[in-house]
């Protein structure tokens, strides 16, 4: 199977990865970017994975979500890039 990347979605990835570059550094960046493919790759493999999106019920496809990387907020953002620079 394929993974399709929306324009939508390509811009959404350039935002965030631009963020990451931005305040946590090259190296964070560049894992995001691995993290996010090889999960695309893992979708395109296995196209079941993943939760079933009950907004998009009723379309002509399934929609299922995946949450790659969540984001410890309870931390200061430079604390947290310390860590990965």
């Amino acid at each position: 199977m394929r993974v399709l990347w929306m324009e939508q979605a390509q811009e959404a990835l350039s935002q965030a990865n631009q963020f990451i570059l931005e305040e946590y550094g090259r190296k964070a960046s560049e894992a995001f970017l691995m993290r996010m493919y090889k999960v695309g790759s893992l979708l395109a493999d296995n196209p079941n994975m993943g939760a079933l999106e009950p907004l998009l019920e009723g379309r002509s496809f399934a929609y299922r979500s995946i949450v790659v990387n969540r984001w410890d907020t309870r931390r200061e953002p430079q604390q947290q890039a310390d860590g990965v620079k």
